[in-house]
């Protein structure tokens, strides 16, 4: 895999010496940010604290620094507490004690790009060959050496194959964590209890007699056996991603929302609660692959830093990928924020088929099956 090394800024230039120090001011409220507060990036940043600069360890979108024991922690606006000390300064290089630094994994320095060029923006004409190459030596260098986190929509759980894909990739070891809601649960249990998904075959299509109630049917039996294990092992559940999942011991997370039927038990309601723990698993991911869900998409692309800090202090990318059949997902994540996202614009179930098979986790008995035709 290609090797990335961090280079910090040259802290003994005069634009890092002759500035002052960072500015901090104490919150007035429980919850509520000083006026002229510092809005921080995904990008590392540094702060000048009595003439050493501090890089923010966990940096991510619409939070504020705050200063504590010598450290730039990052809060969001609701965890603040009245006097909690918060960075103010609206500039990003130096002249205010705050340096944004976004070419670090790049020698220091922007990449130098041509004043006009075809086709630099990503669509349905890009070439995709080399990012796919690019993100299998990722996946398998961080199989062993990293936390790839996946947050998927629910159009995985309408196909036969594709299901199949995932929870192969899932079995290989290649998912440490699931973001997803409620949607794509409850459709994959939907087909691996009944085979369809919102009533039609997982994969023939056919629409079943009526099929309108299975998703209902599915909620309701999983509510009533009390959480998704228990639905599985109780009605003989034996395929899908969330089966898997459970097989693995891999922790998933389940975002609510306000059009969910039922939900599952396992659904956060509490969209904050939802958000810590979408958090709790992003703070240490180092892969993050987002497919075929544009609200989870910019959720999570907005608290996802471009970078980690690793245990021994080694500064890591993080690697961030946007898989979508529509270039409007993709182009409005970069609009929100997430600019390092890379985005691969396929179906998302062809797109998984392919991927298991360059990772060696498509078992040649994913066909056509009597079963799946039931």
């Amino acid at each position: 895999m290609k090797e990335y090394i961090y280079t910090e800024p040259d802290f003994s230039k005069d634009e890092f010496t002759n500035v002052p120090n960072a500015s901090f001011e104490p919150a007035p409220k429980d919850g509520v940010a000083p006026e002229n507060f510092h809005a921080m990036s995904i990008f590392p940043e540094y702060f000048k604290v009595e003439g050493k600069w501090l890089l923010a360890e966990e940096s991510r979108m619409d939070c504020v620094p705050v200063l504590a024991d010598d450290r730039i922690e990052v809060v969001e606006f609701r965890r603040l507490k009245k006097g909690d000390l918060v960075g103010v300064g609206r500039t990003e290089d130096c002249e205010e004690g705050i340096y944004v630094y976004p070419y670090g994994f790049a020698d220091g320095k922007p990449e130098e790009k041509d004043t006009f060029a075809f086709r630099t923006s990503r669509s349905r004409e890009t070439a995709f060959s080399v990012d796919y190459d690019e993100l299998y030596e990722i996946l398998k260098y961080e199989k062993d050496h990293g936390k790839i986190v996946w947050v998927m929509g629910p159009a995985f759980s309408f196909d036969h194959d594709a299901r199949k894909a995932f929870s192969g990739i899932i079995d290989k070891g290649y998912v440490h964590a699931l973001l997803a809601g409620n949607a794509l649960a409850t459709h994959d249990l939907e087909g691996a209890y009944l085979r369809t998904a919102l009533g039609q075959n997982i994969y023939t299509q056919e629409s079943m007699p009526n099929g309108h109630y299975n998703h209902l049917q599915t909620i309701n039996r999983v509510r009533y056996h009390g959480s998704i294990s228990k639905f599985i092992s109780e009605e003989g559940v034996s395929d899908g991603i969330m089966y898997t999942c459970e097989k693995k011991g891999i922790p998933y997370v389940l975002g609510g929302s306000i059009r969910d039927d039922g939900p599952l038990p396992e659904v956060y309601s509490d969209v904050y609660k939802a958000q810590d723990a979408m958090r709790n698993e992003v703070r240490t991911a180092t892969t993050v692959i987002c497919m075929a869900t544009m609200l989870h998409s910019i959720a999570v692309g907005n608290m996802t830093p471009s970078y980690r800090v690793e245990a021994d202090g080694t500064i890591r990318p993080v690697h961030f990928y946007c898989v979508d059949i529509s270039e409007f997902t993709i182009n409005k994540l970069a609009d929100r924020g997430s600019l390092s996202a890379k985005g691969i614009v396929t179906n998302v179930q062809d797109f998984i088929v392919h991927l298991s098979k360059a990772l060696g986790a498509w078992d040649g008995s994913m066909k056509k099956t009597e079963e799946a035709l039931r």
